[in-house]
């Protein structure tokens, strides 16, 4: 087996989620080679490069080097909101729905959940969802965007929507932050700077594990009074890592050599729904295939039953319903993988 996972005629296609890529040889020395220090303490001057590079990118102030997508989402609704306080939040955002209760069991907080369209939603959702100054209601503090979405099938959100949320939220004293996990992915989709985005919001949540490839690690951005309220719950939560250079090397590598070749997952991700899109029994908008993330149905056959059946042909996917499967272009997805994974699912979705 070589160093991506593959063992030649029988390697398997793993297209379960961007977060399966294996470090390049490149990351990998860049990991060997780097300079360490403590990070609790601040001395880590490759942890201070990442962060000082990931603030530079998106237009803030500071960031904070985190281990995990959640925990930099978490910790940002922390940082922003006391208990008791109320969030706005998309009914289907991964913060809400993957995160395990986080908002609740962490910062105390309560979601009023918006119904978007693929995950986005306008000015008019978050006013309908405020309610007057009253002590019987919740006081909310914080709307909160997700971009791309996952659950939205990796829709991109439009600048125009951004800053009409945007608008709306400071109009009525609310704070925002963005979770982009996977806004590397909507700058190279839309061929908009990432910092761009991230002016719209107070914090910005991206990651580094998804689809740039590092091994393990995202960063929280904004203000900085705010990162310095942030490392303060990031420490409480059990996030404060010492030789951390290690992995922020191969965070710095992916930024640096794994963000241009993005396009490359999307234009996958766009061939393969075209060859699901006409097999019997498939529903899918080929149209909305945005990014590296395509979702698609299956009303005539139960989801659980393909995936299994997938597997044992060599293809891995994930159902995310009772007909719903998702399916992910990554690093360790070629041109080549995606026409075998047709062929694939062509066979399983034709036969009895």
């Amino acid at each position: 087996m070589n160093e991506t996972g593959s063992c030649g005629a029988n390697k398997v296609i793993d297209l379960r989620s961007d977060t399966v890529t294996r470090p390049t040889p490149a990351m990998r020395a860049a990991m060997a080679a780097a300079e360490v220090g403590d990070d609790v303490m601040g001395d880590d001057p490759t942890v201070r490069l990442l962060e000082e590079t990931t603030a530079a990118l998106l237009g803030k102030e500071a960031a904070l080097f985190m281990p995990s997508g959640t925990m930099s989402n978490q910790v940002a609704l922390r940082a922003h909101t006391e208990p008791g306080d109320e969030i706005l939040i998309e009914a289907g955002a991964h913060m809400y729905y993957y995160e395990a209760g986080a908002p609740a069991a962490l910062a105390g907080v309560m979601c009023r959940l918006l119904n978007g369209h693929r995950g986005i939603f306008t000015g008019a959702d978050i006013t309908a969802a405020l309610r007057p100054a009253d002590v019987h209601f919740s006081p909310t503090r914080l709307v909160c965007v997700e971009n791309t979405h996952n659950r939205g099938g990796g829709s991109v959100w439009p600048v125009a929507a951004l800053s009409e949320v945007a608008n709306t939220a400071r109009q009525h004293g609310l704070k925002l932050h963005l979770d982009g996990a996977r806004l590397w992915n909507a700058s190279a989709s839309s061929g908009l700077p990432e910092h761009l985005y991230a002016s719209f919001f107070d914090s910005v949540s991206v990651c580094f594990s998804k689809g740039l490839g590092a091994p393990v690690g995202s960063a929280l951005v904004g203000s900085r009074a705010f990162i310095a309220r942030a490392r303060r719950f990031r420490k409480q939560y059990g996030g404060g890592l010492r030789q951390a250079g290690v992995l922020a090397a191969a965070a710095l590598h992916a930024l640096q050599h794994h963000r241009d070749r993005l396009v490359e997952d999307h234009a996958n991700a766009r061939l393969l729904a075209t060859e699901l899109a006409d097999l019997p029994g498939v529903e899918l908008q080929v149209n909305e295939v945005e990014t590296n993330i395509l979702w698609f149905r299956t009303p005539t056959r139960p989801a659980a039953e393909l995936v299994a059946r997938l597997k044992a042909a060599g293809v891995l996917v994930l159902a995310l319903g009772p007909d719903s499967i998702r399916v992910l272009t990554h690093l360790d997805v070629s041109r080549e993988d995606v026409a075998t994974a047709a062929r694939l699912f062509r066979q399983v979705l034709t036969s009895s």
